[in-house]
């Protein structure tokens, strides 16, 4: 009989295994060939800020690239393409892929410097092709702008630490945005979070106060793209966290998809349900398109479609529950990539 209760045990285990919800969000970290000892200090350090706000927020963490490379019997490139496969076949709900690193541009190809062989954005751009899942794509290293027109499309933020190829020098937006990422003072919109999009406006002025402060010529100026034209959007752009300037071509400009991406949420935030969240983004996209559109459109009818957008957002918070606050989040268990 004790093999029976043996087994009730076992399926009891199983079946609680599978009733845990995996984690909505997850977190890839690539750190690559730091080249120099001073570089591979400071991108482990930008990598921990990383993994730190992955784990306030209950994200499942991956990490490539800091393992031992030469006793691995796998590249990072494969490591790479690995995990990218294995998130197409059980996609989370959002993903982020943040690149830490150098990069390099020819005038024709720009890459991300990985330990062995690189890979280039167009490669990234056809390994992502079917990822369905919500995404977020950081590059933080130098001659990163091209990522921007390779890998843009619909239901992506991608953000470069430059504009473009020839912006080769050792890039530091990295540093910033790994400290903005988590960091509660960067709520411009206060709503009691921190979006991709603030703290990327956050660390993308730190930059270039960097610079002035050093009296040094910028050699890197970030771009954000979430409206799928490849184009990118540079953060003196925007006042507060909305664009100052619009798309001639009536697209809806960049920042308003990179503003419902959250990693790291407020601990008094209001809590929207999935449903809510998803009417939540919709309304907001609306009044986007609508601050568009406003020069097309008489006062009057802009304030009543202004008022049409708004009293039902302001209704939605209302109806949402504000007494329940999320419990205190585990910090997962990261995974090193390379040893899996």
């Amino acid at each position: 009989m004790m093999w029976l209760a043996a087994c009730f045990v076992l399926l009891a285990q199983v079946e609680a295994s599978a009733d845990q919800t995996a984690p909505a969000t997850t977190v890839v970290v690539i750190v690559g060939e730091p080249g120099e000892a001073k570089y591979g200090e400071m991108f482990v350090q930008w990598a921990a800020r990383w993994k730190e706000a992955s784990a306030k927020s209950a994200s499942r963490h991956i990490e490539i690239g800091l393992g031992d490379g030469e006793s691995a019997e796998k590249s990072d490139r494969e490591i790479l393409s690995e995990t990218i496969t294995k998130l197409t076949a059980a996609p989370p709900e959002t993903l982020w892929l943040v690149f830490i690193g150098h990069g390099t541009f020819d005038g024709k190809k720009a890459k991300f410097n990985l330990r062995g062989a690189d890979i280039t954005a167009a490669e990234l751009a056809e390994q992502l092709q079917p990822v369905s899942a919500r995404t977020a794509i950081v590059n933080c290293a130098s001659a990163s702008g091209p990522f921007a027109s390779k890998l843009a499309g619909a239901n992506r933020v991608i953000v470069t630490a430059t504009q473009s190829g020839y912006e080769y020098n050792f890039a530091r937006f990295g540093d910033f945005l790994s400290r903005t990422i988590g960091d509660a003072s960067g709520d411009l919109d206060k709503d009691g979070h921190t979006s991709l999009l603030e703290a990327w406006l956050a660390a993308a002025k730190q930059t270039q106060q960097y610079y002035e402060a050093e009296s040094q010529l910028a050699t890197e100026h970030s771009l954000l793209d979430d409206n799928g034209d490849g184009k990118g959007t540079p953060f003196d752009w925007f006042r507060g966290i909305h664009i100052t300037k619009t798309a001639k071509d009536g697209t809806l400009p960049d920042g308003t998809f990179a503003n419902q991406f959250i990693l790291v949420p407020g601990k008094d935030a209001t809590l929207l349900s999935d449903e809510l969240l998803s009417r939540r983004d919709e309304l907001e996209r609306q009044l986007a398109q609508l601050r568009q559109h406003k020069g097309d459109l008489s006062e009057e009818d802009y304030l009543k479609r202004l008022e049409e957008i708004l009293v039902p957002l302001a209704q939605l918070y209302e109806s949402a529950d504000t007494t329940e606050k999320p419990s205190e989040p585990q910090p997962p268990v990261a995974e090193n990539a390379e040893k899996s």
